[in-house]
């Protein structure tokens, strides 16, 4: 393959890549959640990343609750649309990750660097582990 041929094919994949990073992307700001609570007092939808965008009240029930029942209320319903939030990013990136990635715990954004780095660390050949000073220079 000549030299001009793998420019072409490098940049086809960069266009490739760059497309469906774009398609990630409006996929994700489509993600949506909504729940509403048992006795229908109010409803919460929410965004990407869980951002609160919207409440309701669907009946008057809320009016014959405390203070600290409605709130109690709003907080257990907004949990249970984030809920639905998390587990639909999960399914639009999981398919873009490698396996054994643990999807779930990475959009909660509970996944520590151990996630995404080999246990065994990266493979080095020996003039790049004596460059980095991993191991004793060499006459």
């Amino acid at each position: 393959m000549s030299f001009d041929e793998r420019v072409e094919k490098l940049f086809a994949e960069y266009e490739r890549q760059r497309s469906g990073l774009t398609d990630l992307q409006e996929r994700m700001g489509k993600v949506r959640g909504s729940a509403t609570s048992p006795r229908r007092e109010v409803t919460v939808t929410v965004g990407q990343n869980g951002v609160l965008t919207e409440i309701g009240f669907p009946t008057g029930a809320y009016r014959r609750m405390t203070p600290t029942e409605l709130q109690a209320t709003i907080m257990q319903t907004f949990a249970e649309a984030k809920e639905q939030v998390m587990e639909q990013a999960a399914e639009v990136i999981g398919p873009l990750l490698p396996d054994g990635m643990d999807v779930a715990r990475m959009v909660r954004g509970e996944a520590g660097p151990d996630m995404y780095l080999p246990p065994e660390g990266p493979r080095l050949t020996s003039g790049v582990r004596r460059l980095l000073g991993l191991s004793p220079e060499q006459p």
